[in-house]
Protein backbone atom coordinates (compact mmCIF):
# COMPACT_ATOMS: atom_id res chain seq x y z
CA UNK A 1 0.00 0.00 0.00
CA UNK A 2 1.44 3.37 -1.02
CA UNK A 3 2.04 5.81 1.81
CA UNK A 4 -0.10 8.97 1.50
CA UNK A 5 1.38 12.45 1.73
CA UNK A 6 1.42 13.86 5.25
CA UNK A 7 -1.27 16.38 6.12
CA UNK A 8 1.35 19.00 6.90
CA UNK A 9 2.56 19.01 3.29
CA UNK A 10 -0.89 19.27 1.73
CA UNK A 11 -2.61 22.54 0.95
CA UNK A 12 -6.20 23.28 -0.07
CA UNK A 13 -7.55 20.73 -2.52
CA UNK A 14 -4.83 18.24 -1.62
CA UNK A 15 -2.02 20.07 -3.44
CA UNK A 16 1.46 18.95 -2.38
CA UNK A 17 3.02 22.22 -1.17
CA UNK A 18 6.45 20.67 -0.69
CA UNK A 19 6.75 20.10 -4.44
CA UNK A 20 5.46 23.59 -5.18
CA UNK A 21 7.71 25.61 -2.87
CA UNK A 22 10.86 23.59 -2.24
CA UNK A 23 12.21 22.86 -5.69
CA UNK A 24 15.82 24.03 -6.25
CA UNK A 25 15.82 27.72 -7.17
CA UNK A 26 18.18 27.30 -10.12
CA UNK A 27 15.66 25.07 -11.89
CA UNK A 28 12.81 27.61 -11.86
CA UNK A 29 14.32 29.77 -14.63
CA UNK A 30 15.81 27.79 -17.52
CA UNK A 31 18.74 29.40 -19.33
CA UNK A 32 17.97 31.34 -22.48
CA UNK A 33 18.49 29.16 -25.58
CA UNK A 34 19.85 32.19 -27.48
CA UNK A 35 22.37 33.43 -24.89
CA UNK A 36 25.88 32.01 -25.05
CA UNK A 37 27.35 31.33 -21.62
CA UNK A 38 30.04 33.86 -20.79
CA UNK A 39 32.79 33.64 -18.19
CA UNK A 40 34.89 36.57 -16.99
CA UNK A 41 37.85 36.20 -14.63
CA UNK A 42 39.23 39.04 -12.51
CA UNK A 43 42.80 38.69 -11.26
CA UNK A 44 43.42 40.74 -8.13
CA UNK A 45 40.80 41.29 -5.42
CA UNK A 46 41.90 44.80 -4.47
CA UNK A 47 39.79 47.94 -4.80
CA UNK A 48 40.03 48.08 -8.59
CA UNK A 49 39.45 44.36 -9.11
CA UNK A 50 36.40 44.26 -6.86
CA UNK A 51 34.90 47.39 -8.43
CA UNK A 52 35.26 45.66 -11.81
CA UNK A 53 33.69 42.45 -10.46
CA UNK A 54 30.75 44.42 -9.03
CA UNK A 55 30.19 46.13 -12.38
CA UNK A 56 30.21 42.78 -14.19
CA UNK A 57 27.71 41.40 -11.68
CA UNK A 58 25.31 44.35 -11.57
CA UNK A 59 25.36 44.85 -15.35
CA UNK A 60 24.69 41.13 -15.97
CA UNK A 61 27.69 40.85 -18.27
CA UNK A 62 28.59 37.23 -17.47
CA UNK A 63 27.11 33.92 -16.39
CA UNK A 64 30.24 33.14 -14.36
CA UNK A 65 32.72 35.34 -12.51
CA UNK A 66 36.01 33.88 -11.26
CA UNK A 67 38.19 35.79 -8.79
CA UNK A 68 41.87 35.05 -8.19
CA UNK A 69 44.05 36.59 -5.49
CA UNK A 70 47.13 35.55 -3.52
CA UNK A 71 45.47 36.29 -0.14
CA UNK A 72 42.96 33.50 0.59
CA UNK A 73 41.21 35.13 3.56
CA UNK A 74 40.63 38.42 1.78
CA UNK A 75 39.54 36.55 -1.32
CA UNK A 76 36.99 34.50 0.62
CA UNK A 77 35.54 37.64 2.20
CA UNK A 78 35.22 39.42 -1.14
CA UNK A 79 33.62 36.35 -2.74
CA UNK A 80 31.07 36.09 0.08
CA UNK A 81 30.20 39.77 -0.28
CA UNK A 82 29.43 39.26 -3.96
CA UNK A 83 27.55 36.02 -3.34
CA UNK A 84 25.37 37.63 -0.68
CA UNK A 85 24.58 40.56 -2.99
CA UNK A 86 23.78 38.15 -5.81
CA UNK A 87 20.45 37.32 -4.16
CA UNK A 88 19.19 40.67 -5.45
CA UNK A 89 20.96 40.59 -8.81
CA UNK A 90 20.96 38.56 -12.05
CA UNK A 91 21.92 34.92 -11.61
CA UNK A 92 25.66 34.72 -11.95
CA UNK A 93 27.87 31.95 -10.62
CA UNK A 94 30.63 33.44 -8.46
CA UNK A 95 33.76 31.49 -7.53
CA UNK A 96 37.17 32.33 -6.15
CA UNK A 97 40.51 30.64 -5.64
CA UNK A 98 44.20 31.27 -5.22
CA UNK A 99 44.72 28.72 -8.02
CA UNK A 100 44.47 29.90 -11.62
CA UNK A 101 42.63 26.75 -12.66
CA UNK A 102 39.42 28.46 -11.49
CA UNK A 103 39.72 30.67 -14.61
CA UNK A 104 39.53 27.75 -17.05
CA UNK A 105 37.38 28.49 -20.09
CA UNK A 106 37.23 32.26 -19.58
CA UNK A 107 36.13 34.51 -22.42
CA UNK A 108 37.73 37.57 -20.83
CA UNK A 109 40.43 37.84 -18.15
CA UNK A 110 40.97 41.23 -16.50
CA UNK A 111 44.25 41.64 -14.63
CA UNK A 112 44.23 44.29 -11.90
CA UNK A 113 46.81 42.61 -9.67
CA UNK A 114 50.01 44.50 -9.06
CA UNK A 115 52.36 45.97 -6.51
CA UNK A 116 51.47 49.33 -4.99
CA UNK A 117 53.79 52.22 -5.72
CA UNK A 118 55.75 53.18 -2.60
CA UNK A 119 56.27 56.86 -1.80
CA UNK A 120 59.37 58.03 -3.66
CA UNK A 121 59.54 54.87 -5.78
CA UNK A 122 60.24 55.40 -9.46
CA UNK A 123 57.92 54.02 -12.13
CA UNK A 124 60.85 51.89 -13.33
CA UNK A 125 61.15 50.13 -9.97
CA UNK A 126 57.39 49.62 -9.85
CA UNK A 127 57.53 48.19 -13.34
CA UNK A 128 60.25 45.72 -12.39
CA UNK A 129 58.23 44.45 -9.43
CA UNK A 130 55.07 44.08 -11.50
CA UNK A 131 56.85 42.34 -14.36
CA UNK A 132 58.01 39.75 -11.82
CA UNK A 133 54.38 39.29 -10.71
CA UNK A 134 53.16 39.01 -14.30
CA UNK A 135 55.57 36.16 -14.97
CA UNK A 136 53.53 34.13 -12.50
CA UNK A 137 50.12 35.40 -13.64
CA UNK A 138 49.96 35.56 -17.43
CA UNK A 139 51.26 32.10 -18.49
CA UNK A 140 48.71 30.13 -16.41
CA UNK A 141 45.88 32.37 -17.62
CA UNK A 142 46.91 31.70 -21.22
CA UNK A 143 47.16 27.99 -20.46
CA UNK A 144 43.66 27.66 -18.97
CA UNK A 145 41.89 29.99 -21.44
CA UNK A 146 43.81 29.95 -24.74
CA UNK A 147 40.97 31.63 -26.65
CA UNK A 148 40.28 34.50 -24.27
CA UNK A 149 40.71 38.27 -24.53
CA UNK A 150 43.27 39.54 -21.99
CA UNK A 151 42.71 43.01 -20.50
CA UNK A 152 45.33 44.73 -18.35
CA UNK A 153 44.55 47.53 -15.88
CA UNK A 154 47.62 47.18 -13.61
CA UNK A 155 50.14 50.04 -13.66
CA UNK A 156 52.18 51.11 -15.49
CA UNK A 157 49.45 49.84 -17.77
CA UNK A 158 50.92 50.51 -21.21
CA UNK A 159 54.21 48.74 -20.57
CA UNK A 160 52.55 45.89 -18.67
CA UNK A 161 50.12 45.35 -21.54
CA UNK A 162 53.13 44.83 -23.81
CA UNK A 163 54.68 42.49 -21.23
CA UNK A 164 51.42 40.51 -20.99
CA UNK A 165 51.27 40.21 -24.77
CA UNK A 166 54.79 38.79 -24.88
CA UNK A 167 54.23 36.41 -21.96
CA UNK A 168 50.89 35.13 -23.28
CA UNK A 169 51.97 34.37 -26.82
CA UNK A 170 48.59 35.68 -28.00
CA UNK A 171 48.09 37.70 -31.18
CA UNK A 172 48.23 41.43 -30.44
CA UNK A 173 44.50 41.94 -31.08
CA UNK A 174 43.65 39.76 -28.05
CA UNK A 175 45.66 41.71 -25.45
CA UNK A 176 44.39 45.19 -24.53
CA UNK A 177 45.06 47.73 -21.80
CA UNK A 178 42.82 50.24 -20.08
CA UNK A 179 45.16 52.93 -21.43
CA UNK A 180 43.95 56.49 -20.93
CA UNK A 181 40.30 55.62 -20.16
CA UNK A 182 40.72 56.90 -16.61
CA UNK A 183 42.51 60.07 -17.77
CA UNK A 184 39.78 60.78 -20.33
CA UNK A 185 37.06 60.16 -17.75
CA UNK A 186 38.61 62.70 -15.38
CA UNK A 187 39.14 65.17 -18.22
CA UNK A 188 35.49 64.95 -19.29
CA UNK A 189 34.33 65.44 -15.70
CA UNK A 190 36.48 68.54 -15.19
CA UNK A 191 35.20 70.16 -18.37
CA UNK A 192 31.59 69.22 -17.57
CA UNK A 193 31.92 70.58 -14.05
CA UNK A 194 33.44 73.85 -15.32
CA UNK A 195 30.66 74.32 -17.90
CA UNK A 196 27.89 72.99 -15.63
CA UNK A 197 26.82 70.27 -18.07
CA UNK A 198 26.48 66.49 -17.88
CA UNK A 199 29.77 64.64 -18.40
CA UNK A 200 28.04 62.28 -20.84
CA UNK A 201 27.49 65.26 -23.15
CA UNK A 202 31.20 66.10 -23.24
CA UNK A 203 33.40 64.68 -25.99
CA UNK A 204 37.02 64.95 -24.90
CA UNK A 205 40.00 62.61 -24.99
CA UNK A 206 43.41 62.10 -23.45
CA UNK A 207 45.88 60.17 -25.59
CA UNK A 208 49.37 58.76 -25.16
CA UNK A 209 50.71 56.82 -22.21
CA UNK A 210 48.64 56.70 -19.02
CA UNK A 211 50.39 59.02 -16.57
CA UNK A 212 52.33 62.27 -16.60
CA UNK A 213 53.21 62.10 -20.30
CA UNK A 214 49.62 61.88 -21.59
CA UNK A 215 48.30 64.59 -23.90
CA UNK A 216 44.92 66.36 -23.84
CA UNK A 217 43.30 66.90 -27.25
CA UNK A 218 42.12 70.44 -26.58
CA UNK A 219 41.18 71.18 -30.19
CA UNK A 220 38.68 68.31 -30.35
CA UNK A 221 36.69 69.13 -27.19
CA UNK A 222 32.97 69.53 -27.78
CA UNK A 223 29.71 69.47 -25.86
CA UNK A 224 26.84 67.81 -27.67
CA UNK A 225 28.90 68.06 -30.84
CA UNK A 226 29.47 71.83 -30.45
CA UNK A 227 33.16 72.94 -30.19
CA UNK A 228 33.88 74.65 -26.89
CA UNK A 229 37.62 75.40 -27.01
CA UNK A 230 37.03 79.15 -27.35
CA UNK A 231 34.90 79.15 -24.16
CA UNK A 232 37.41 77.39 -21.94
CA UNK A 233 39.77 79.27 -19.67
CA UNK A 234 42.87 77.14 -20.11
CA UNK A 235 44.51 78.28 -16.89
CA UNK A 236 41.64 77.05 -14.75
CA UNK A 237 41.50 73.48 -16.08
CA UNK A 238 45.09 72.55 -15.04
CA UNK A 239 44.46 74.10 -11.62
CA UNK A 240 41.35 71.97 -11.09
CA UNK A 241 43.20 68.87 -12.24
CA UNK A 242 45.95 69.54 -9.70
CA UNK A 243 43.31 69.98 -6.99
CA UNK A 244 41.74 66.65 -7.91
CA UNK A 245 45.07 64.85 -7.63
CA UNK A 246 45.84 66.39 -4.23
CA UNK A 247 42.45 65.23 -2.93
CA UNK A 248 43.49 61.62 -3.53
CA UNK A 249 41.14 60.36 -6.28
CA UNK A 250 40.01 56.75 -6.21
CA UNK A 251 40.82 55.28 -9.64
CA UNK A 252 38.87 52.05 -9.18
CA UNK A 253 35.42 53.47 -9.90
CA UNK A 254 35.96 55.08 -13.34
CA UNK A 255 38.10 52.10 -14.36
CA UNK A 256 35.23 49.76 -13.53
CA UNK A 257 32.45 51.55 -15.38
CA UNK A 258 32.81 50.90 -19.12
CA UNK A 259 30.25 48.10 -19.77
CA UNK A 260 30.24 48.86 -23.52
CA UNK A 261 33.98 48.12 -23.56
CA UNK A 262 33.43 44.78 -21.79
CA UNK A 263 30.67 43.90 -24.25
CA UNK A 264 32.85 44.79 -27.23
CA UNK A 265 35.69 42.62 -25.91
CA UNK A 266 33.31 39.71 -25.24
CA UNK A 267 31.83 39.99 -28.72
CA UNK A 268 35.35 39.93 -30.14
CA UNK A 269 36.17 36.78 -28.14
CA UNK A 270 33.06 35.02 -29.48
CA UNK A 271 34.12 35.75 -33.05
CA UNK A 272 37.53 34.26 -32.29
Amino acid sequence: MQKSASASSLGPGGLDLSDMFFKPIQNTSPPSPTKRRTKISVIGAGNVGMAIAQTILTQDLADEIALVDAQPEKLRGEMLDLQHAAAFLPRTKIMASTDYNVTVGSDLCIVSAGARQIAGESRLNLLQRNVALFRGIIPPLAKYSPGMILMIVSNPVDVLTYVAWKLSGFPSNRVVGSGTNLDSSRFRFLIADHLDVNAQDVQASIIGEHGDSSVALWSSISVGGVPVLSFLEKQQIPYEKETLISCGPRPETPLALPPPLFLELLEHSKKG
